[in-house]
């Protein structure tokens, strides 16, 4: 495949923009380190992420990433209203990429109102102008890209904020490592030559199928969710996932009828070298079994050493 064939159907650029990803994290960290962040998070009992779409998948990634190190709860809530939990012990982070996310704008004035410490982080919009008029702190973001493509944005200011405020760790040594293993992979997956190239070859595979996805549960399910989520609305294909163990508890016992369907899907595990060990038993038995259905079955090993690093 050549530039001209990529650019020909890429008509929103996307293939530059996910070429460009480690500039725009290496931008977003600074971002971080530069936001003055004046907020007690003294005595915090949860913290609650509310965002859509590409706004909220960098909430996904956090709770993944943190969840063995946050000694508090933390929820990705994509709604319009609050948990009822939610209060004055809570931490609302109002993630919204544009500032005009109908959903996330309505959460953030329930949250003004039932007393909650709030954070913001946006590049405009309706969320800037309350986070003014609330005198609420806010993490100004650049704007004008699709949100699916601002990822790097949703995600490393708040994960440096958090450290600021005292809730994890520092994370720096992971960060540098994240953005060093993204600049090489962008040179590895950026040329367009399917022999060479894991992406592409992925791609191949999945033309003309439906995908399905599978990960661990606890550190890569919001990977699993990313993979999805991008085949969508980049590539304009359905694809559908689980996670195990749960899936052996259910969806398993689904492949088991559609034949006809079952043989052209194609079947991607997400694997990671510290997935729980009786979690990496479930994934070689499932393989075997859902061998039995289709051909296509392919495993995606992450890279890197930190857990920060493997997720991106």
């Amino acid at each position: 495949m050549t530039f001209e064939e990529i650019f020909a159907i890429d008509t929103s650029n996307m293939y530059s923009l996910i070429k460009k990803f480690p500039d725009q994290v290496d931008e977003a960290i600074k971002i971080g380190n530069a936001a003055k962040v004046k907020l007690n998070v003294h005595g915090i009992e949860n913290i609650v992420l509310n965002g859509l779409g590409g706004s909220a998948i960098g909430g996904d990634l956090l709770k993944s990433y943190l969840a063995g190190e946050l000694s508090v709860p933390f929820l990705v809530n994509r709604h319009y209203t609050l948990p009822r939990f939610v209060g004055k012990n809570s931490l609302v982070i109002v993630s919204s990429y544009s500032g005009n996310t109908e959903e996330t704008t309505a959460a953030f004035k329930e949250a003004v109102k039932r007393g909650a410490k709030i954070l913001c982080i946006s590049s405009d919009g309706e969320v800037e102008k309350l986070a003014r008029k609330k005198r609420k702190p806010m993490i100004k973001i650049p704007g004008g890209l699709p949100p699916r493509a601002a990822l790097g944005y949703s995600f490393f200011p708040l994960l440096i904020t958090l450290g600021k405020l005292g809730l994890i760790r520092n994370k720096s040594r992971e960060i540098n490592e994240a953005l060093a293993l993204l600049k090489q992979k962008a040179d590895e997956y950026g040329n367009p030559d399917p022999s060479n190239n894991k992406a592409f070859q992925l791609a191949e595979q999945l033309r003309g199928r439906i995908g399905i996805i599978y990960s661990s549960t606890e550190r890569f399910d919001a990977v699993a969710t990313r993979w999805r989520g991008q085949m969508a609305e980049n590539g304009k294909s359905l694809m559908f996932g689980h996670v195990l163990p749960e899936m052996n508890h259910n969806e398993l016992v689904g492949w088991k009828t559609l034949a006809d369907q079952m043989r052209e899907m194609q079947v991607m595990f997400l694997r990671d070298e510290h997935d729980h060990s009786r979690v990496k038993v479930r994934m070689d038995i499932t393989k075997g079994i859902i061998a039995e259905h289709t051909q296509h079955i392919t495993e995606v090993w992450s890279e890197g050493t930190s857990l920060l690093a493997r997720i991106f």
